[in-house]
């Protein structure tokens, strides 16, 4: 039977501010454990939790970001459910009137076409702790320096239909909440997370099957392949006249493998109620639209720019708008040497292999955004040729010097005097002669192979640098 999977994803984005959300406690990721726990955050009797007024701002943010609606009066509620490391015993969280309501959320898929994935609410919440099982000899540890750190969980609509359509759904998110600069989106650190809801039914039905959620998934890599695991154990339950269970379960990296965690709850198990320790937060029009004002270029608008302004493909305006940092370092680029589509294929092609093979960040780049403008202005200007300029790039790289300094150093400068070069090109056309007579006998598609042919000589004598343009202008007049 042919399936059809669909996808929910839950993500848990913890929010870029300097405090807790509900105390005055660090969030700085890395301290020593419960070195960033106050006793708000341990739950001490008669601890009182204050709402941090950054964190309602970045929601807000978000929720402008995707054009959703935006909940002018919401309720924090008590989500009551005990584990070690949730001191309460319950986390304060949102439910039925969350800080962002409905809204819509566009992504790019590989093939060039787009999708709208809904969103059905963003909500603030309080992160639990961690536990530790290393280490402990049989015992487990309790970290508490996450615990109260701010979170904005974004439920999605069961839009999502493949794992591909997942990945893309989260780099899109990634890209967006970096944008606005109310996360780090880090997720090898925990600051995003990703629960997956998984279910499937039979092609062309409406009705949803059973879902499984996958709990935590840390990785564009790990989401792809915890989806494709889970719908092949499902089709393999169903085909063989079983029933998929709803329940919680864990995807395991090493053995590349989902397995039950727990039964999984619903909303009637955490017995929400409004948390009464704090008042609804109430927001106005003049809050939004201050907000609203505040808000960067988004990644949507600033690839349609690219594309108008830059005249760049759809891809490669996607590509280049990927991230903020990658963004502003094309633009710089084009700032330099003036030339937008140059640019943009030395940023993609040259600039991020080398990245993607050191497996560094655009941040961590050897060379910046003017050292690479410099050196594409030596290719425009004519004093390098392309294929040399790569060379002077792995210079550039290893760190010797300015594209002018190792051009200099090198003695890799074009040759574009017109006498040299002709003198060259009339050696390689007397060295030739029997080329020269196949080249005048031949017709326009052999000719055309001959030229190369010709040019490759004047290449080699040259040391790859005579100007190619005015090499073939020298032996297309000579050849006649």
């Amino acid at each position: 039977m042919q399936w059809e999977t669909v996808i929910g994803l839950e993500v848990h984005l913890q929010l870029a501010t300097r405090s807790k959300i509900f105390s005055g406690s660090a969030t700085t990721f890395g301290a020593e454990p419960n070195t960033q726990a106050s006793a708000v955050d341990l739950a001490m009797p008669g601890m009182l939790p204050v709402l941090n007024e950054q964190a309602v701002h970045f929601a807000v943010m978000f929720g402008l970001g995707i054009d959703a609606e935006i909940g002018m009066r919401s309720v924090f509620d008590r989500k009551n459910y005990f584990y070690p490391d949730l001191p309460k015993g319950y986390q304060i969280s949102q439910f039925a009137d969350p800080i962002v309501g409905r809204g819509q959320f566009e992504i790019q898929l590989e093939d060039g076409s787009s999708k709208q994935i809904g969103i059905t609410r963003a909500h603030l919440e309080e992160d639990a702790g961690k536990s530790l099982h290393e280490d402990f000899h049989g015992m487990s540890g309790i970290d508490l320096n996450r615990a109260g750190t701010p979170l904005l969980e974004i439920v999605s609509e069961p839009d999502i239909r493949n794992a591909a359509e997942a990945v893309a759904y989260l780099k899109a998110l990634h890209s967006l909440v970096t944008y606005l600069g109310i996360s780090d989106g880090n997720m090898a650190e925990g600051s995003m997370r990703c629960d997956i809801n998984i279910s499937l039914r039979p092609q062309g039905q409406q009705e949803y099957g059973t879902r499984a959620e996958i709990k935590n998934v840390n990785s564009f890599r790990f989401v792809e392949k915890a989806i494709r695991h889970e719908f092949e154990r499902q089709a393999d339950i169903l085909e063989s006249g079983g029933r998929v269970v709803q329940e919680t379960r864990l995807y395991d990296a090493e053995r590349d493998e989902t397995r039950p965690m727990r039964s999984k709850e619903v909303a009637n198990d955490y017995r929400y109620f409004p948390e009464p320790d704090l008042l609804p937060v109430v927001i106005d029009e003049a809050y939004v639209q201050q907000v609203r004002d505040s808000l960067p270029e988004l990644p949507a608008a600033k690839r349609h720019r690219f594309m108008e302004a830059y005249q760049l493909s759809a891809y490669d305006a996607s590509v280049l708008s990927d991230s903020l940092a990658l963004a502003d370092f094309y633009e710089q680029v084009v700032g330099v040497c003036g030339d937008a589509k140059i640019a943009a294929n030395w940023v993609q092609v040259e600039l991020l292999g080398q990245l993607n093979r050191n497996e560094l960040d655009i941040s961590d780049s050897p060379v910046s955004a003017s050292a690479l403008g410099q050196l594409i202005s030596r290719i425009l200007d004519n004093s390098i040729s392309g294929k040399i300029a790569k060379q002077v790039f792995e210079a550039m790289w290893q760190g010797e010097g300015s594209a002018d300094d190792i051009i200099a150093a090198r003695g890799l400068k074009q040759v574009s005097d017109t006498g040299a070069l002709e003198a060259m090109v009339d050696e390689v056309i007397a060295n030739n002669a029997a080329q020269v007579e196949q080249f005048l006998a031949a017709d326009d598609a052999k000719r055309k192979k001959l030229v190369g042919f010709f040019v490759g000589q004047v290449m080699k004598a040259s040391r790859g640098q005579a100007n190619p343009k005015m090499v073939n202008q020298l032996l297309a007049e000579k050849l006649k």
